[in-house]
C-alpha cells in the first residue's frame, strides 16, 4: 500500500488487492524524484515511512478477514477435490472395462472423462483464477481496511507536515531509514490501536 503525498497536499492512492493475502505491492517511483531535486529543495522535503504490513497485522478486523478467506478457500478446495475424485472414478472405470468396450463406447467414455476434467478446470478458474471469486472477495474485504490505513497515514502526514510517506513493506529499496521517521506508532494511534497492543490470535 502506498500513500504518496504530493506537493499540493493531495494523495495518490493505488488500485487495491492483488490475488494475495497482503496489501498491494507496487513499485514507488517517487523516490527517484527526491534524488533528482536540487540540494536546497531536497533539504526542505520532510519524508517519513510506514510498514503497512506491520500495521495491518495489528488490526483486529484483518484477522477476521483472514479467517473468512481461509474458510472460503477451504470450502472451494474441498469442492474441487470432490470433482477430481469423480474424474478419477471415471478413469478407473474406463481402465477396468476398456478391453470390453466397443469403439463407440470407448469414444463416449473418453469424452465423458474429458468433459469432467474440463469442468474441474473451469471450477478452479472460477474460484482461484486471476479474476476468480477468491480474488474478488479479498478485494471486497480488504478495501475498507486499506482505506483506513491510508486515511490514518494521510492524517498523520498532514498534521506533522510530511511531504512524502513511503511504505517500507512495498518494493522500495531502503538503504537506510532513521527510526524517528517511522510513523507506524502514530498511524496506529490514529487508527485507535495502542502501539504494542496484541490483536487476538497473536
Amino acid at each position: 500500500m502506498q500513500d504518496q503525498r504530493c506537493g499540493g497536499g493531495g494523495t495518490v492512492r493505488n488500485a487495491l488487492a492483488p490475488p494475495t493475502r497482503h496489501l498491494a505491492r507496487v513499485v514507488v517511483m517517487a523516490a527517484a524524484l527526491c534524488v533528482l531535486w536540487g540540494g536546497e529543495a531536497r533539504a526542505q522535503q520532510k519524508i517519513g515511512y510506514i510498514d503497512s504490513q506491520a500495521i495491518l497485522e495489528k488490526l483486529p478486523e484483518y484477522a477476521s478477514v483472514e479467517q473468512k478467506l481461509d474458510q472460503l478457500e477451504d470450502e472451494w478446495r474441498a469442492e474441487i477435490e470432490a470433482q477430481e475424485e469423480q474424474v478419477q472414478a471415471l478413469r478407473d472405470e474406463y481402465r477396468a472395462w476398456e478391453l470390453l468396450y466397443t469403439d463407440e463406447e470407448r469414444r463416449q467414455k473418453q469424452a465423458a472423462i474429458q468433459k469432467a476434467r474440463e469442468k474441474v478446470d473451469r471450477l478452479r478458474q472460477r474460484y482461484f483464477g486471476p479474476d476468480g471469486r477468491l480474488y474478488t472477495r479479498q478485494q471486497e474485504l480488504m478495501r475498507p481496511i486499506q482505506e483506513r490505513i491510508l486515511d490514518a497515514t494521510e492524517e498523520v502526514a498532514t498534521e506533522e507536515g510530511y511531504d512524502y510517506v513511503f511504505d517500507k513493506s512495498e518494493k522500495v529499496l531502503f538503504m537506510y531509514a532513521r527510526q524517528d521517521h517511522n510513523l507506524n506508532r502514530r498511524v496506529l494511534r490514529a487508527l485507535g490501536i495502542t502501539p504494542g497492543q496484541q490483536t487476538e490470535g497473536q
